[in-house]
């Protein structure tokens, strides 16, 4: 959260609390010990909204309750005491939709039900009691689609259905009864494309297959039964250019591609890729670039590899064994830079190191053995600038520090060693303003500040060192507003503000 890592952890002393990190050994500290003493707190479910960490934990006196940290000590605090004294509201599915925070809780008189959030105690407020009594309407899959929030909930009538919220009474309403008696249609894998909500359901005809929703009850349909008796069960629901992408099983091919353009005659089978029966490709990474769908499969014979399609069967293809045989060269991070992709990929002789494809065999290839051997410079944080590829990646002799590439092998480049020698300056949150690099970064000396790049060495520079000193500003949030950077960073005094630059 805003350049800073959060986690839970015991020391040996504090129990399991609540810690966070700059990356290096003395900004890795306790946060808060919120179960003071050798008691755990068991902190879990850290959420990120628009800068504040939120996230449920437990102490002697509230039980466990929702809680909130700007990453101070004093900052770290209760939001609200949902059930009086010990016994807990077991805050769940912590959510941000807008800069509100929505989850699930349960307050012993309502049960398990929709609560929203502001971070302030007055703020935090049961939004509806779904299934009224103490049973509780179990809100689950929370998912924003251009501000609305949608669920599945039971209200002990209808059972587990669709439901949609505004965050009022009156707004938080049962979308439809899909499953139309009684069962559950348990409805998951909610998915927002462009508008339309894609999910998967069953209608206790047609097994668990693939749904679409505008929000209306007539507008709630199944968009394909693509198992006929049996479920299909859809996942990986991904959004690409406006056409859903999406794994399933029609009981003779196992887990392969779909698309659908929400109509039934729309939503095939792409590619049978493992056509060794029933056993299915896993695909995963799916990635956009100009309209072609990148992604990482296993066809049973070459291993988890990098796949492309266009959409069609024979377009579905194999780009590049990169691992020969049936060993994997696990492609990830796959970014597109200008129509080409860039990734990282393992294979036997040089470890984790950059990779990049036009689509093609030959086209496929590493671009740069940065690090000598089989463990690699395990590139990351990849990013686009007007066309050049900026990352961070490790040598022998620097640590992890700013590196570019046009591409070729000689193009591919230390930008500048931030922190001399083999200690690591960490570049982080790489973002692109008009053409400049803007990141966060240590020198050693300066903390965590903000630094930008025009790809050179002398021109990879400190902005300013917030904090002064050793001292941490840790910039986060970095976004580009007609050219001014806005982001969010403190110097020690104020807090988390807001900056611009």
């Amino acid at each position: 959260m805003n350049g800073t890592l959060y986690f839970r952890a015991e020391d040996g002393t504090s129990g399991i609390e609540l810690w966070k990190s700059d990356g290096t050994d003395a900004g890795t500290v306790l946060v808060k010990d919120i179960q003071n003493g050798s008691g755990n707190s068991f902190p879990h479910l850290l959420t990120n909204v628009n800068g504040t960490l939120y996230f449920k934990a437990y102490d002697d006196a509230n039980g466990e309750e929702l809680w909130k940290s700007d990453g101070t000590t004093a900052g770290t605090v209760l939001v609200k005491d949902i059930v009086n004294g010990i016994d807990t509201s077991s805050p769940r599915t912590l959510t941000n939709v807008n800069g509100t925070l929505y989850f699930k809780a349960n307050n012993v008189t309502n049960g398990y039900e929709l609560w929203k959030s502001n971070g302030t105690s007055a703020g935090t407020v049961l939004v509806k009691d779904i299934q009224n009594g103490s049973y509780g309407s179990n809100p689950g899959y929370l998912t924003n689609v251009n501000g609305t929030l949608y669920f599945q909930a039971n209200d002990g009538i209808n059972f587990t259905e669709l439901w949609k919220s505004d965050g009022t009474t009156a707004g938080t309403v049962l979308v439809k009864n899909i499953i139309g008696g009684y069962g559950h249609s348990n409805p998951s894998a909610l998915t927002n494309v462009n508008g339309t909500l894609y999910f998967s359901a069953s209608d206790g005809t047609n097994g668990t297959e693939l749904w679409k929703s505008n929000g209306t009850t007539a507008g709630t349909v199944l968009v394909k039964n693509i198992n006929g008796s049996g479920s299909s069960y859809p996942k990986n629901l991904t959004n690409v250019n406006g056409t859903l992408y999406f794994s399933a099983n029609n009981g003779t091919n196992g887990y392969e591609l779909w698309k659908s353009d929400g109509t039934t005659a729309n939503t095939v089978l792409v590619k049978d890729i493992n056509d060794n029966g029933t056993i299915g490709s896993s695909l995963a990474d799916v990635t956009n670039v100009n309209g072609t769908l990148f992604f990482t499969a296993n066809n049973g014979t070459n291993g988890r590899e990098l796949w492309k399609s266009d959409g069609t069967t024979a377009g579905t293809v194999l780009v590049k064994d990169i691992r020969s045989g049936v060993s994997n060269s696990l492609p990830t991070v796959l970014t597109n830079v200008n129509g080409t992709l860039y990734f990282k990929a393992y294979d036997d002789t040089n470890g984790y190191e950059l990779w990049k494809s036009d689509g093609t065999t030959a086209g496929t290839v590493l671009v740069k053995n940065i690090l000598n051997g089989i463990a690699g410079s395990f590139p990351q944080n990849l990013t686009n600038v007007n066309g050049t590829l900026y990352f961070r990646a490790r040598d022998s002799n620097i640590g992890y520090e700013l590196w570019k590439s046009d591409g070729t092998t000689a193009g591919t480049v230390l930008v500048k060693d931030i922190r001399n020698g083999y200690s690591s300056s960490n570049p982080r949150n790489l973002t692109n303003v008009n053409g400049t690099l803007y990141f966060s970064a240590t020198d050693g000396t300066n903390g965590y500040e903000l630094w930008k790049s025009d790809g050179t060495t002398a021109g990879t520079v400190l902005v300013k060192d917030i904090n002064t000193g050793v001292g941490n500003s840790s910039p986060g949030g970095i976004t580009n507003v007609n050219g001014t950077l806005y982001f969010s960073a403190t110097y020690g005094t104020n807090g988390y503000e807001l900056w611009k630059s």
